[in-house]
């Protein structure tokens, strides 16, 4: 099984520089769910590195101009798809941004990997 999950952000040093004043001075209005699970202000949370470098599933982590060039499909960001025979949508971006902190996700992650 591989999961991808693209982020709603672009790719970038400049990108990642609005990223960061964004989820400093204006949190409550930052655009990725997904962001804001899996990574602090600076740097990927320590507990979220840890689960997905000992999940059972490949993960490929992409912003949405890296998918979009790659796989040449859009969706509403943040996802999380599951690559089969066709791009199969395994979190939405309702589904990611009612996951209230990083436990939850990898509760739901870890869920959708053994079923």
């Amino acid at each position: 099984m591989k999961l991808i999950f693209v982020y709603n952000a672009d790719s970038g040093p400049v990108s990642g520089l609005f990223d960061i004043g964004h989820k400093l001075f204006s949190p409550d209005t930052y655009q990725c769910g997904l962001c804001s699970l899996t990574f602090d202000t600076f740097a990927e949370k320590k507990i979220w590195k840890e689960f997905r470098e000992k999940a059972d599933a490949e993960m490929e982590f992409l912003h949405r101009d890296e998918f979009e060039k790659k796989y040449g499909k859009t969706f509403t960001y943040p996802v999380v798809l599951e690559e089969k025979e066709e791009l199969e949508t395994v979190l939405s971006k309702e589904d990611i941004d009612s996951i209230p902190d990083v436990e939850a996700l990898m509760k739901t992650i870890s869920e959708k990997i053994t079923t």
